[in-house]
């Protein structure tokens, strides 16, 4: 598979054809070859600005791909419309489904149309792609519930992404659809759809997926339900053609067969030349893929992972992987990060990179409050800020402290430490408790108190919220609301 006319118009972005990767140059040279690489970006400049990127990993069919996208990519053409799904198996998206997103949102920063697609039908049957066994079927209603969760997360990062990270005069933001494939599969007739799309798709190349080998081969097998899911998935890709002109589809790494299939039911029905891209899959530490199945999901819905979990889950990531997540999960210039990632060099105990990173995403997925409640609960809490404690708002404090018991009481004249920690249940009766206090083990505001009979202050162990946050040890936390101050 050659393609150096494509190397040629799309710079580095040969190697989205298969050609191999080679290792990122010493920091030092990188500002030219980024400079060389903008250059060269005047034809198909979207390819070869994500594969450098490297959130394009894959695009299909190659050759047709490498003689026809670059130009209908290039600057100054009509937009193309690409589209992407995502099934409602939960009531929010997880940090896994962020890629696919940015991809999207990549495309419309360079003029082109988007379409999400809720799998609100295709969620009823459940892709087998990288999955040992069947999922329990849901009911009709819970898949509805979470296609209304799913739309709603996506509407949010349109919509932060246009009012915070696309600057006025910056060109031609394209156009985003919310879509639910349940609008046109759920009216289709089942004759209808075997005799028309059924009828294109073959036998063996669905069989000879690996996903669909993997599943054959298994102690379960593989329900008939599960098996058409390609096809369904195939028909989104035919209706969205149809209506919309859409001629790309986008999908994670495990979603290339899937993406096959739909690329040859458009070419057999329509004959018209349509496109997949993938991007990459992100795992974790041990290699897992990142979402609800391996039950290691980081939620992008605030009831379920608050903006300071979702901030903190970013600004831990290792200094071997920052650099890459600050290429995928952010728009920051490549020059940007090569400047980050040097000053990062020189000062690594200031954890530069992973604040940054941690920072732009919260902001794309929370806005720009959410950011704020994620800096001051990372205040609050590993900084023992009395002023950040006392900005928060209830939601913050639960939030921070989802685990921790609240209690409220009434300041009565005269009220100690050492009442306050029984009134909470928060030390045992007896000289224990008492023993616990004197010994160092309490903590009201983040400071420690070691007089049990130490009255209360307003505004140093109640703060001006009307709140205290009393601490037991090094990680049992107790929320105190006062009442009627």
């Amino acid at each position: 598979m050659a393609a150096p006319a494509l190397g040629r118009r799309c710079g580095r972005a040969a190697g989205l054809w298969g050609g191999p990767r080679r290792a990122p140059p010493p920091l030092p040279l990188r500002r030219r070859a980024h400079e060389q690489a903008r250059r060269a970006r005047g034809a198909g400049g979207l390819l070869a600005a994500q594969y450098e990127r490297g959130l394009f990993q894959e695009v299909f069919p190659a050759q047709s791909a490498e003689e026809q996208l670059p130009g209908l990519l290039e600057p100054g053409r009509p937009p193309l419309t690409a589209y992407c799904g995502f099934d409602p198996t939960a009531d929010s998206l997880h940090v896994g489904h962020l890629l696919p997103v940015m991809a999207l949102l990549h495309f419309q920063r360079a003029g082109h149309d988007v379409i999400a697609v809720v799998g609100g039908a295709t969620a009823r049957l459940g892709d087998p792609s990288g999955r040992q066994r069947a999922r329990e079927p849901p009911s009709a209603e819970r898949v509805r519930a979470q296609a209304r969760g799913l739309r709603a997360g996506l509407r949010r990062l349109f919509e932060n992404h246009r009012e915070l990270f696309w600057a006025e005069g910056g060109g031609r933001l394209g156009r985003a659809a919310l879509l639910d494939n349940a609008r046109w599969l759920g009216r289709q007739p089942l004759l209808g759809f075997l005799g028309g799309a059924g009828g294109r798709l073959r036998m063996g190349t669905l069989l000879s997926r690996q996903s669909c080998q993997a599943r054959l081969r298994s102690p379960e097998g593989m329900s008939l339900a599960e098996f058409l899911y390609p096809a369904l998935q195939a028909y989104d890709f035919l209706h969205l053609h149809l209506r919309h002109g859409c001629r790309v589809q986008l999908g994670g790494a495990d979603q290339m067969g899937n993406i096959m299939s739909g690329y040859e039911l458009v070419t057999k029905m329509t004959g018209t030349d349509v496109f997949g891209i993938t991007v990459p899959l992100i795992t974790s530490t041990t290699g897992d893929k990142l979402g609800k199945t391996a039950g290691n999901a980081v939620w992008l819905n605030r009831d379920k992972t608050s903006p300071f979990e979702l901030y903190q889950f970013f600004v831990r990531q290792q200094d071997n992987i920052v650099e890459k997540y600050l290429k995928l999960f952010t728009f920051l210039p490549l020059e940007e990060i090569d400047h980050i990632m040097e000053m990062h060099a020189k000062e690594p105990e200031k954890w530069g990179p992973q604040k940054r990173l941690a920072a732009e995403v919260t902001k794309l997925v929370h806005g720009r409050e959410g950011l704020e409640s994620a800096k001051r609960c990372t205040q609050a809490l590993y900084y023992s800020s009395v002023e950040a404690l006392e900005a928060m708002s209830d939601q913050e404090l639960q939030e921070l402290f989802r685990q921790a018991p609240s209690a409220e009481l009434m300041l009565e004249p005269g009220m100690n430490v050492l009442d306050l920690c029984r009134k909470a249940n928060a030390i045992p009766d007896g000289p224990s408790g008492y023993q616990k206090i004197t010994d160092g083990g309490v903590s009201i505001n983040g400071i420690r108190v070691t007089t049990p009979e130490t009255v209360l202050i307003l505004g140093q162990h109640i703060l001006k919220n009307g709140v205290s946050l009393l601490r037991i040890g090094k990680k049992n936390y107790y929320i105190i609301k006062w009442l009627q101050l």
